[in-house]
C-alpha cells in the first residue's frame, strides 16, 4: 500500500497541473496552469531540498509571468506583434480559412453566412505575423454591420479584440468606416461587446462603437 508524504504529494499536483496544462488550446489558459504547476515543483523542491529543481522552476515561472503580461497587453510590446488587414471578401485564402474553421465558427454564430456583394468587407487579425481571427460584414453607408468576429481558439483568451477595437481600430477607419455595429444575440455576445466598448443603439438591438 502506497503511503504519500507531502513533498511526494505536492509532487504529484505539480506534475499533473503540468500534463493539463499540455491540454490547452488557449496560449493563455496553458501558461496560467504551467505557472502554477512550476509554483507547485517549486514547492517540492524546497520540501525536498534539491536547490535545481528549485532553480528551475522559478526560472520557469519568471518567463511565463512575463509572456502572460505580453499577452495582456494592448500596445503589443515584448514581441507580441497584433496586426489587422484588409482583405478581399472573394480572396481564396479567405474562402479556405472559414471553411477550415467553419464548425468552430458556428459554435459561437450558428447563423454565419459568408457575406457577398460589393458592400461585403473582411479584416484578417494577425498575431507575429500569422492569421489569428477574422472580422467580416456590411458597410453600404459608413457604418460597418459585423457578421463574424472570429478569433481562433488559441488567442481567445488573451487582448486581441482589445486592441482592435481601440489602438488596431486605424484599419477601419482606414477604410473610411465610422461606425462599427453588432447585434448583441445572446448575453454573452453582449457582455463581450460592452468589455469592447460597444454601446445600445437607440432604435434596435444592434450595439454601436463610433470610431
Amino acid at each position: 500500500m502506497f503511503e504519500f508524504n507531502a513533498a511526494e504529494l505536492v509532487g504529484y499536483i505539480a506534475s499533473i497541473l503540468v500534463v493539463v496544462s499540455l491540454a490547452m488550446t488557449s496560449i493563455v489558459r496553458l501558461r496560467i496552469i504551467s505557472l502554477v504547476g512550476s509554483e507547485a515543483f517549486f514547492t517540492y523542491g524546497a520540501l525536498i531540498g534539491s536547490l535545481p529543481i528549485m532553480a528551475t522552476n522559478l526560472a520557469i515561472a519568471a518567463i511565463h509571468v512575463w509572456r502572460l503580461r505580453a499577452e495582456f497587453a494592448t500596445d503589443s510590446p515584448n514581441g507580441i506583434d497584433l496586426g489587422a488587414s484588409r482583405i478581399r471578401p472573394d480572396s481564396p485564402f479567405l474562402h479556405d480559412f472559414i471553411e477550415y474553421h467553419i464548425d468552430d465558427i458556428h459554435r459561437f454564430q450558428p447563423e454565419f453566412d459568408t457575406p457577398s456583394g460589393d458592400d461585403a468587407m473582411a479584416f484578417l487579425l494577425l498575431r507575429d505575423g500569422l492569421p489569428a481571427g477574422l472580422v467580416m460584414g456590411r458597410s453600404p453607408d459608413g457604418r460597418l454591420t459585423i457578421d463574424l468576429d472570429y478569433v481562433l481558439s488559441a488567442y481567445r483568451d488573451s487582448r486581441l479584440g482589445r486592441w482592435l477595437y481601440g489602438p488596431g481600430a486605424d484599419v477601419f477607419r482606414d477604410a473610411g468606416i465610422e461606425v462599427l455595429r453588432s447585434a448583441g444575440d445572446t448575453e454573452e455576445h453582449r457582455h463581450y461587446l460592452s468589455r469592447m466598448g460597444f454601446t445600445p443603439a437607440d432604435d434596435s438591438s444592434f450595439y454601436e462603437l463610433a470610431l
